[in-house]
């Protein structure tokens, strides 16, 4: 899994032309995984601002706050779940995408599938 991040900071240093480069790339880049049959899955996430975060308190209750956490300068702009033959071929691919050269991109192995116990 490609997670893509950003910072509002640096989003806001670029162009409207520079900002559509990176969409553009991130597209061609998707649609060229997708033709070699590697593409799985992804999405770009809304802004940060339309976030929060769940979580149950010491009584089990759950409460809801605005997320991420304020003091991060960097978020998840998206995602992008790709077949790879390795780790080296994963971070090859992650150097393709146009925000490694902004905010950066996690490479993460993802886990086995989880599944419900048969009835």
């Amino acid at each position: 899994m490609l997670l893509i991040r950003s910072s509002a900071q640096r989003w806001a240093q670029l162009t409207d032309e520079e900002r559509g480069a990176i969409g553009e790339g991130t597209m061609a880049l998707g649609e060229q995984l997708h033709a070699d049959g590697r593409y799985v899955d992804g999405a770009g996430l809304a802004d940060p601002s339309r976030s929060r975060v769940v979580r149950r308190g010491e009584d089990d209750e759950p409460y809801v706050t605005d997320g991420p956490l304020a003091e991060a300068k960097e978020h998840l702009a998206g995602f992008m779940v790709v077949e790879c033959d390795s780790e080296e071929d994963a971070l090859a691919v992650a150097a393709r995408l146009p925000d490694a050269a902004y905010g950066g991109v996690d490479v993460r192995e993802c886990a086995p599938p989880l599944r419900p116990a048969a009835p």
